[in-house]
Parts: C-alpha cells; sequence; structure tokens
C-alpha cells in the first residue's frame, strides 16, 4: 500500500520518544477508549467538523477537514524537513494515532523507508494487531511505546471495546525478541488505577521477564514504563467531532500525585517516569 490516511504531523515533538521528533498520526483506531484524548482519530474516513475562535473579541467559525490521503514520498518530504534537529538531539520520526497498526501495510512501508534513511523510528502502539502483523511491522521499529491499560479482559472489553488477549501475547513476544519497548500506563482514576488492576500487571511484567533466559531487570533500553495522568484537555475536540464523552466530569490527575504508583513499578525492577 502506497498511501495512507494521515489526521495530522507534529514538528519538534518531545513527547513521543527520545529527541526531538516528527510525530505522523494515523487516522483509525479499533479500540474506543473512554480515556482516548484523539477522539478525532477514531473513525477511518476523513471528518469534517466547525472549530470556533476568537479573535478581536469576535467569535469565529471556521470549517475544518481532518483526514488527508498521502503517499509514502509525500510523508516522506515533511520527515526528512526537521533531518538536522534529528541529528543533533538523537531524535527521529514517531508513527502514532489513532492506531497506526490498522494501516499496518502503510506504516510498514513508511518505516523501511526511514531505516534505510538512517531515520530512528519510534512506534506507539496499542499493540492490538495480529502477531503476524506486529512481528513484521516491529523489525523496522527502533522504539516501540507500547499501551498497557487494564489486566482483567472484561473490563478491557468494557473500556476500550476490545479483548486484551492479542496485545498481551504481542508484549509478550515483543519482550522476548529483546526489543526496545517503553510501556505506557494511562492512570485513570477508578478504571486503571485499581489496586486488583496495579497488582495484576506488576505480576504479569515479572512473569514474561523471568521466564526469559539471562534477561537482566536492569538492563538500560530494554523496558521501561512510563506513567501517563489523565487529563481532560480533549473534552473540545469531543465537541467538535460530535463524539460522547463519557469521563467529561473526572478530574485530572496531577503528575505528583503518582510518586507513591512509580515506587509500586520501580520496586519491580522498571525504570519509571512520569510522562505527559
Amino acid at each position: 500500500m502506497n498511501s495512507g490516511l494521515i489526521f495530522d504531523i507534529r514538528r519538534f515533538s518531545v513527547h513521543d520518544g527520545p529527541g526531538i521528533r516528527t510525530a505522523v498520526f494515523f487516522k483509525g483506531c479499533p479500540l474506543s477508549c473512554w480515556w482516548c484524548h484523539n477522539p478525532e482519530s477514531r473513525d477511518f474516513r476523513i471528518e469534517h467538523s466547525v472549530k470556533h475562535l476568537r479573535l478581536n473579541g469576535k467569535k469565529i467559525e471556521r470549517e475544518e477537514s481532518t483526514g488527508k490521503w498521502m503517499s509514502v514520498d509525500e510523508v516522506m518530504v515533511e520527515i526528512e524537513r526537521d533531518r538536522i534537529f534529528y541529528d543533533e538531539s538523537g531524535g527521529g520520526v514517531s508513527f502514532s494515532g489513532g492506531e497506526p497498526m490498522y494501516q499496518e501495510a502503510f506504516l510498514a512501508e513508511l518505516m523501511k523507508t526511514c531505516k534505510q534513511r538512517g531515520i530512528h523510528t519510534a512506534l506507539d502502539t496499542s499493540g492490538y494487531a495480529t502477531n503476524g502483523a506486529m512481528a513484521s511491522v516491529a523489525g523496522w521499529a527502533d522504539l516501540i511505546l507500547f499501551d498497557l491499560k487494564l489486566m482483567n479482559d472484561r473490563l478491557h472489553r468494557q473500556f476500550t471495546g476490545v479483548s486484551n488477549a492479542p496485545i498481551l501475547e504481542n508484549l509478550k513476544y515483543l519482550i522476548k525478541e529483546g526489543k526496545n519497548i517503553i510501556l505506557r500506563f494511562p492512570v485513570i482514576p477508578g478504571i486503571t488505577d485499581t489496586t486488583e488492576n496495579i497488582r495484576e500487571m506488576k505480576a504479569f511484567i515479572s512473569g514474561v521477564l523471568l521466564n526469559i533466559p539471562g534477561h537482566n531487570l536492569t538492563a538500560p533500553n530494554k523496558l521501561q514504563l512510563s506513567l501517563l495522568p489523565y487529563h481532560s484537555m480533549a473534552r473540545e475536540k469531543y465537541r467538535r467531532f460530535s463524539k460522547t464523552n463519557l469521563l467529561k466530569d473526572l478530574p485530572d490527575v496531577k503528575p505528583e500525585e503518582l510518586l507513591l504508583l512509580k515506587q509500586e513499578f520501580e520496586a519491580i525492577g522498571l525504570k519509571v517516569t512520569v510522562g505527559q
């Protein structure tokens, strides 16, 4: 596939991997997470919305389209614009979404092209894909940002719309393959931060690692964890795109509130950071 549906390309990103990066956001996602902060990314189609702006005290309405079909070459032109910043900062390109694995063939072409040109690649994924697709794409990734949300399958289906079975199998596979992984745990009050979910998550991570002969939890750049505190910045997006916001009244989580949780995961040998 030589074209894909992209809804945004952000330059000078510093939250999607090391260094200064270009973040390419794919449109379309098989999940429907209650806390999704990119609701405009869910539907695999170009969407139209009205954005409300204020200029000199006057309210202005502007129609916008979200989503654009782009070829590999067109996306690479945007990526190459910031090549000098990647080289100087140790950055590169991050593929996010939506769920980039939803457009697996296009994603693989892009990542392969980046790899051939010596550009560091990061894949930001929910992990929801077939094992064959994950194995094919992961081979081109220098870093994988892998979401880990809920360990209980019933609750995972309730709050994301899909089973976590393929997600956990793909994570096991990637860890055993020795891929460079940063687990990303969205901390959602009352949903993902429960005592049971955290206990099961720690047990799962420890269990997978203990079954890898010779694996050293303290080895650098192999498996890290980033805690992502819930924030409500996407509320306006839900309104603009006529999406139902199931957590509209949920208060934000302050990063400093995650200190004890950070220490819990550090206790099993993980390097833990608090992200955004």
